[in-house]
């Protein structure tokens, strides 16, 4: 009996042992993935920076299993250089804000994954296996953000400091653009959600990052009478322009970051695109060695494209400055942002009309709806708004 039971141990140990040895193996890491980024600025801007937290919570997730690789202040015809540069250094996956064409160097090195900002569209024939683009479906965070210039209006109005007519915003806009366009107008009919008297003036830097335009831009507005500011530009200068005015009841709504540090008297919030959920999905992806698109949770369109809204957490807004909003603002905007999950508001949608800046003869009706970024991740509601949006040479 006693050399039964010895042999029963010894199994049992035998058993544990091997149960120690694959749990041991199947808790270590795989091999390390080298990952690519490249920007077209760096971490002073805000644009770069957004993509940049991206980066961080990728290293901190992967910790041990990621290396990184950075180009930063890549111009977009200089795009091949960094790119040579990382397939020299054995990358797996690289990821770029540039808008340079990076789809010849997916053909050239096609055992790197490559995954770039949207892609204003091109041709069947030169789509690649390896090449992907993304883009979060930022029109939801400037509806929301509206919402959130629309309840500061609406308090404002409430308590004397301005009329409903003079429930006015402005905008500094890059360029008219398809994606500023679109932004802008999400942004002005959030607002109107709340304020429906409120019309928006639109100023165009011409330039995406410019502190001094883009500020000079900003002044320009306040000085039309401008209650709150908002921007698609790359610095902080609309919202430094506020922040000089603030004893004028100017806000601020900013993109990309928190801009609260920048303007803590007159930031209400900004909208930003969060890039980590793709981030994180990709190269989770090429560590399993699976397609991306069948990891990273979102829509996906034709040619490997993919976006998602609050719904995927691929958009969001920065926190409230709760000195400035009326108590009941975020419950507001939590009930907004579910909404837009839900697609219980169609953002395009309305008695309006408008223009394409570009082609007189090309006019739509928002009686119906549209739905932005239905079939691409790159924005494509390309109308001026009659009557409620004015352009300032």
């Amino acid at each position: 009996m006693k050399k039964k039971h010895v042999l029963i141990i010894a199994v049992i140990a035998v058993i544990a042992v091997i149960a120690v040895v694959a749990g041991v193996f199947m808790m270590a890491p795989g091999r390390v993935i080298t990952v690519g980024f490249i920007y077209d600025n760096d971490e002073t801007t805000p644009y770069s920076y957004n993509f940049y937290l991206a980066q961080q919570t990728l290293t901190k997730t992967y910790e041990g299993r990621v290396r990184t690789l950075i180009y930063s202040n890549v111009q977009d015809e200089k795009i091949a250089e960094p790119v040579d540069e990382l397939a020299s250094r054995n990358c797996d996956i690289i990821f770029t804000n540039c808008y340079g064409n990076v789809r010849p160097l997916a053909e050239k090195y096609p055992e790197i994954e490559f995954c770039q900002v949207s892609d204003a569209g091109y041709p069947e024939s030169e789509a690649r296996s390896n090449y992907h683009t993304f883009k979060g479906e930022i029109y939801q965070g400037r509806y929301a953000s509206g919402v959130v210039a629309g309840l500061k209006i609406e308090e404002m109005i409430r308590n004397g400091e301005i009329t409903p007519e003079e429930a006015v915003v402005g905008y500094v806009a890059a360029y008219p653009y398809p994606e500023v366009i679109s932004g802008y107008s999400a942004f002005l009919l959030g607002v109107r959600s709340v304020v429906p008297e409120a019309v928006m003036y639109v100023k165009y830097a011409n330039i995406w990052g410019s502190y001094t335009i883009e500020k000079a831009c900003a002044e320009e507005l306040i000085d039309l009478g401008c209650v709150v500011i908002s921007q698609h530009t790359d610095t902080v200068g609309p919202a430094i322009a506020c922040e000089e005015c603030y004893t004028r009841n100017v806000y601020h709504v900013g993109y990309n970051i928190d801009m609260r540090d920048a303007a803590p008297y007159s930031s209400l919030t900004s909208a930003r695109i969060n890039w980590t959920p793709y981030v994180l999905g990709a190269v989770e992806a090429v560590m399993k060695d699976m397609p991306i698109e069948e990891v990273v949770q979102g829509r996906i369109h034709p040619l490997q494209d993919m976006s998602a809204g609050f719904e995927n957490d691929w958009v969001d807004l920065t926190p409230l400055n709760e000195t400035l909003m009326p108590e009941s603002a975020g419950a507001k905007i939590e009930d907004t942002i579910e909404a837009l999950k839900n697609k219980e508001i169609i953002v395009f949608c309305g008695d309006y009309t408008g223009v394409s800046p570009d082609d007189e003869n090309d006019v739509i009706d928002l009686s119906n709806g549209f739905i932005e970024n239905e079939n691409s991740s790159v924005p494509s509601f390309h109308y001026v708004l009659n009557d409620v949006v004015r352009i300032i040479d």
